[in-house]
């Protein structure tokens, strides 16, 4: 039985994928990736998007649906039927490769799949990706920790105050989903001007964008895509 593979596709640039990862792409007979909805009725799918500009066969990617929600119910239904499919194409013998954008080990949904799996027995294997902040230090050439600095990541729930307490100990601050913590973040900026904001959206993208503009950050409406990198400045 051949490894169902997780790929990591990079932050959304194609030519930062690994060349491990396209080569697993390349071989694979069936390729889960996932697609969300949005308002107008419109599917998208970043992923899918990554593959056609790799000349991966469309023919090769199977997108499913996957509900945008913080109640996961729906998602993990959606998760088990990928499940189901791989395990009965691994039993005709298909190869078949799992996508996650980033890295499918860091904050990722589809380990979810990777464990199930792994529970019964299927053999797994994760293809390692560069995750967004990562591409996001380079995008904006920031060394982003230095000597024996710390690096402390929080998914998108913070407060001004827990900011303050990482700075004080002299951790860079990388802020993930920063959608859900708007308000703490421009009131952040209002308290501690001083700090170095660096804000990243929609990184590897046509849409990408970079500041460091405090002004700028302070009045955004940041977007599911995006992060944040603090830094104490001097």
């Amino acid at each position: 039985m051949h490894p169902v593979i997780f790929v990591s596709l990079g932050p959304g640039e194609p030519e930062l994928i690994t060349l491990k990862g396209l080569k697993a792409l390349q071989n694979a007979d069936c390729i889960f990736c996932p697609e969300t909805r949005i308002r107008d009725g419109r599917t998208l799918s970043r992923a899918a998007d990554i593959m056609r500009r790799l000349d991966i066969p469309i023919d090769c990617i199977h997108r499913f649906p996957l509900p945008m929600s913080k109640q996961r119910e729906k998602a993990l239904a959606a998760y088990d039927r990928v499940y189901e499919e791989t395990i009965l194409l691994c039993k005709e013998g298909k190869k078949v490769a799992i996508v996650a954008e980033g890295d499918a080990g860091f904050y990722s949904s589809v380990h979810y799949i990777f464990e199930k799996l792994q529970t019964i027995g299927i053999p797994v294997e994760q293809v390692a990706g560069i995750p967004a902040f990562i591409a996001s230090g380079a995008r904006g050439g920031l060394h982003i920790a230095s000597q024996e600095e710390r690096v402390t990541i929080i998914p998108g729930i913070t407060t001004t105050e827990e900011i303050e307490k990482l700075i004080h100990e002299k951790s860079v601050i990388v802020i993930m989903k920063l959608s859900q913590c708007t308000d703490e973040v421009h009131r952040c900026i209002r308290i501690h001007p001083e700090y170095g904001y660096h804000y990243f959206e929609n990184v590897g993208t046509p849409e990408e964008k970079y500041s460091n503009d405090i002004k700028l950050i302070g009045n955004l409406h940041f977007p599911y895509f995006s992060l944040l990198i603090i830094q104490q400045n001097g």
